[in-house]
């Protein structure tokens, strides 16, 4: 499936949530992220940079396996990298206060009721109107 394109941060944010449905991808998320924060905590305070040099591996690594493993898709830092790490870091904050898990209920809520509204509508034309059935 094609990544769709974004013009903004707000545009990109549902899309990435969807992309993280499984609680399971989540929490491989919040852990690659935490280590890889932690590595370059730990790295800038002790002037070791070799362990700036893990936080991507540890970053990525939990990611990638969540994506490719979990959710059966492919991470949308391929193609949105600066969003991706902006919104990895939203979901890090929800996750710590508890708040993802019901900020993945409502875009698939939103995503559900757009469906339902397209399917009355009838389909979409290349122009972006929709068709009318008489």
């Amino acid at each position: 499936m094609e990544t769709p394109r974004f013009e903004s941060f707000e545009e990109f944010w549902p899309y990435y949530v969807m992309e993280h449905q499984k609680k399971a991808n989540r929490v491989l998320h919040f852990v690659g992220t935490t280590s890889a924060m932690l590595c370059l905590a730990g790295g800038l305070l002790t002037k070791r940079r070799w362990l700036l040099g893990l936080a991507p591996g540890f970053g990525y690594g939990a990611a990638w396996v969540g994506h490719f493993a979990i959710e059966k898709n492919k991470p949308a830092s391929f193609k949105y990298p600066a969003w991706s790490l902006r919104a990895d870091l939203v979901m890090w904050k929800k996750i710590v206060t508890r708040t993802m898990d019901a900020e993945v209920e409502r875009v698939l809520e939103e995503d559900r009721a757009k469906k339902e509204k397209d399917a009355e509508n009838g389909p979409a034309r290349v122009d972006g109107t929709q068709e009318t059935v008489n």
